[in-house]
């Protein structure tokens, strides 16, 4: 059955229930599947009996679902796809800067961290390939919000909360819209000790990738000064247009 978006309704509905585990830290039960998909219990068992059976979901002794190692297999293989496109680029960030380089994309209402290069720095950042964080609240998460419209911006702030992760943190959705403003004019985000108390960082957009992409450099804020954006910036542009055109490949 077609969907009115043009898709495939039963694998829409399918990754539905994918993402809402996902959004749920990697299990849920059938009423919270029921209650954020919207799908009568029927077709939610129908999908999970598919799903368990190609590997991609698994039932937990609680009576849980939970995602599959099938998940993980599909993961593994976009992540070593993406850090082969985008590595050589960030490495070029953090030889030329300095300071650990990280390439983010949005993951639902969510950054991950798809690629990195770290500083040669004894004390460096160490965000891990693979780390899910809040948009609010760090450089690429913010610039990927700046490509979103005023509307899904609050709609997202009214789902996640707009937790705290340091006293820098933004946690209103006024503010937080404004400072989305405030990034559109610039061109670039900045986290200020927002996400990590002493760190800052610089993120730029991903021009032309397939999904909304972000490239960063941070570290330590005695090193990553505000005046860092002067010289890390057009590095950071100039690396984001290419990895933009590998990752569409051209």
């Amino acid at each position: 059955m077609a969907s009115s978006t043009g898709g495939v309704q039963t694998v829409e509905r399918a990754i539905d229930l994918l993402e809402i585990m996902t959004d749920l830290g990697g299990d849920a039960t059938l009423s919270e599947l029921a209650d954020r998909s919207g799908l009568p219990l029927p077709t939610i068992h129908r999908l999970l009996r598919t799903l368990v059976q190609r590997g991609y979901a698994r039932q937990m002794p609680s009576r849980r679902y939970a995602l599959g190692p099938g998940v993980l297999r599909l993961a593994d293989a976009a992540g070593r796809q993406l850090g082969a496109a985008a590595r050589p680029h960030l490495e070029r960030v953090a030889a030329e800067l300095g300071e650990t380089a990280n390439l983010a994309m949005l993951d639902h209402e969510m950054a991950v961290y798809v690629a990195q290069a770290s500083s040669t720095h004894s004390m460096r950042m160490f965000t891990e390939v693979g780390r899910r964080v809040h948009l609010h609240c760090t450089g690429v998460g913010k610039m990927l919000l700046a490509a979103l419209g005023e509307d899904e911006v609050r709609a997202i702030a009214q789902r996640t909360g707009l937790p705290a992760a340091t006293e820098h943190s933004i946690t209103g959705a006024d503010e937080l819209v404004a400072e989305l403003g405030r990034i559109r004019e610039r061109g670039y985000a900045v986290d200020d000790g927002e996400q990590e108390v002493g760190v800052r960082c610089f993120a730029v957009a991903v021009p032309d990738a397939p999904l909304a992409t972000a490239l960063s450099v941070s570290g330590p804020a005695a090193r990553v000064t505000p005046e860092f954006a002067d010289v890390a910036v057009p590095v950071l542009r100039e690396e984001a247009a290419r990895v933009g055109d590998r990752l569409a490949g051209r």
